[in-house]
């Protein structure tokens, strides 16, 4: 989703006028580009290419916030283990995990209490090096301690400046939130027009300011009823900022009751796969194998998939070894694809992910991961977890350096033209491997609701959606094989956009990523049709020293 950022009300109205815009169809990101929207093309493939013929059931783990699995959408797609008993306490089929029959959570403890929220990972890494450096004495640290001293004092600035932002920001929009709700109680109407706002009268400066908002807003064509509920997500966004994500007093780790500093104790969680707000997860699962052609709600992208909910990402940063362990678990139980919609800006227990990485490609998975919604060019310094290894001294000369089972995904608008590339995402020629559509992405939400959500989260689900076809349909090839399908018949698009992060700046959306294309199901399941045999993966453009592309 979107971060927000208080630049007085300019900037407010600029992001609210952003969502106020004509909208998509709901089902944009299955429609076919003839259509008018650059979708991935899912109705014309099955209706031309998969008609009548029966695909084999694929197992898609989902890792993420929890996936709402009494969904009226996905209670039917939802992963069984067959092999355990619900609820008699016990670890029937003796994989170390005790009722996990749709999945597992790895943010509980074995009472049954889950972590909700957690620190991001600079705050992590500053509290450890405050604990190491406060009151020792600079000159007296060792070379090694230096370095880890200098990133001790970049932390504490980057805390520090954070806390102040933030200090203001909770305060402006909880009072925004709050001034929106008296309104919305003073009128009391299921729909509030211009004309209602015209007729409040309030000596409360905040309301005053809110009305101010809410009339720019709704003259561009935005519901009141949505400003409310947007501005209701900007003060909680805010507040979890500064209660959680950047405060060094918090510290929600004890409550899971494992061993953190042994990477191998796994035996750690719960079989909660819901967890305490399960709203990102439930919109991902939707996206990839919401029930389709039932007549209710939206239509994922794929058939035959069951979907394996493993909770892996609370409010705030994942952590390593839950990334690992999850990905452990969904290989070990017979997931064939992992998505993984979320990401961070350091990672200091990068091999333990690698490893378990490793170990997915060993055994044939395939992982498809969101770029990230910072509107930057990421690099393998930046934005984690990356498929680049971390070096292991002589082991990197035997081996690849990069996971030839992963695909990277930035996302896409359902506009065309300039405005093709979401202004969001994240990309890189070298490191981003497609687009796929995520902005008004209309999928699943917890208690049989359904929502708008956007972000490159929302774009991977659907390149894992197209993978899956492909693995239910021709289930003799490869996890390699099948991204080396996805990105050579996505769809080049031969035209200037303005560049994520910028207002103005232009590029060719060729120069977003390795492929320059869109994903596309009925591309790839014709190229799907043709492979036989092992093929050689497309090869990752390296960076060189003056720019260029080494191919």
């Amino acid at each position: 989703m979107l971060k927000f950022k208080l630049i007085g009300l300019c900037l407010i109205l600029c992001l609210f006028s952003l969502n106020a815009q004509d909208s998509a169809p709901q089902n944009w990101f299955n429609l076919d580009p003839s259509e008018g929207v650059p979708g991935v093309s899912t109705e014309k493939t099955y209706q031309e290419l998969l008609k009548n013929r029966k695909g084999q059931e694929v197992v898609v783990a989902v890792l993420d916030s929890g996936v709402d699995y009494e969904h009226e959408d996905l209670d039917d797609v939802m992963w069984v283990n067959e092999d355990e008993v619900p609820g008699n306490g016990i670890d029937d089929d003796n994989n170390g995990y005790i009722d996990d029959v749709h999945g597992w959570n790895f943010l509980g403890n074995a009472e049954g209490e889950n972590v909700a929220h957690d620190n991001l990972e600079v705050t992590r890494l500053y509290r450890k090096y405050k604990a190491m450096f406060e009151g020792k004495d600079p000159a007296e640290l060792s070379k090694k301690e230096k370095a880890l001293y200098a990133k001790y004092q970049e932390y504490e600035e980057v805390i520090e400046k954070k806390r102040s932002e933030l200090e203001q920001n909770v305060g402006v929009y909880a009072g925004l939130a709050e001034a929106m709700n008296k309104l919305d109680a003073e009128i009391d109407k299921e729909e509030v027009t211009v004309e209602d706002l015209e007729a409040v009268e309030s000596d409360d400066p905040m309301v005053g300011y809110a009305l101010q908002i809410a009339k720019s807003v709704m003259a561009e064509g935005q519901s009141f009823e949505r400003l409310v509920a947007e501005m209701q997500d900007a003060s909680s966004y805010f507040t979890s900022q500064y209660d959680y994500h950047y405060n060094v007093d918090f510290d929600p780790r004890p409550l899971i009751n494992d061993n953190f500093e042994d990477p191998y104790d796994r035996d750690y969680g719960n079989n909660d796969v819901r967890g305490p707000d399960a709203e990102h997860g439930t919109h991902v699962a939707g996206l990839i194998a919401a029930e389709r052609n039932n007549n209710t709600g939206i239509d994922g992208v794929a058939k035959n998939v069951k979907i394996m909910s493993v909770r892996t990402v609370p409010d705030g940063d994942e952590r390593d070894k839950d990334v690992a362990a999850a990905i452990v678990y969904a290989v070990d139980n017979g997931a064939s694809i992992i998505n993984m919609s979320f990401g961070k800006g350091a990672s200091p227990r990068k091999e333990l992910v690698d490893e378990a990485v490793r170990y997915a490609k060993k055994n044939d998975v395939l992982i498809i991961h969101a770029a990230g919604n910072d509107g930057k060019e990421v690099t393998n310094d930046n934005n984690f977890p990356t498929d680049k290894y971390a070096k292991r001294g002589f082991l990197n000369l035997f081996g690849p350096k990069y996971a030839e089972n992963w695909i990277e995904v930035g996302a896409l608008n359902w506009k065309n033209g300039e405005q093709l590339a979401a202004p969001f995402s994240n990309y890189s020629p070298f490191y981003v491997d497609l687009f796929a559509p995520g902005m008004e992405m209309y999928s699943t939400v917890p208690f049989d609701e359904y929502k708008n959500h956007q972000g490159t989260s929302m774009a991977a689900p659907v390149v894992a959606g197209v993978a899956a076809m492909i693995r239910s349909y021709f289930p003799d090839l490869t996890a390699e094989q099948v991204k080396d399908i996805l990105m050579q018949s996505a769809k080049k698009q031969k035209v200037k956009v303005i560049q994520p992060g910028s207002t103005e700046d232009m590029v060719t959306f060729g120069s977003l990523s390795v492929t320059g294309g869109v994903v596309n199901a009925y591309e790839a399941v014709q190229l799907a049709a043709q492979t036989k045999g092992k093929k050689r993966g497309v090869d990752r453009p390296q960076p060189m020293a003056d720019g260029a592309v080494n191919p």
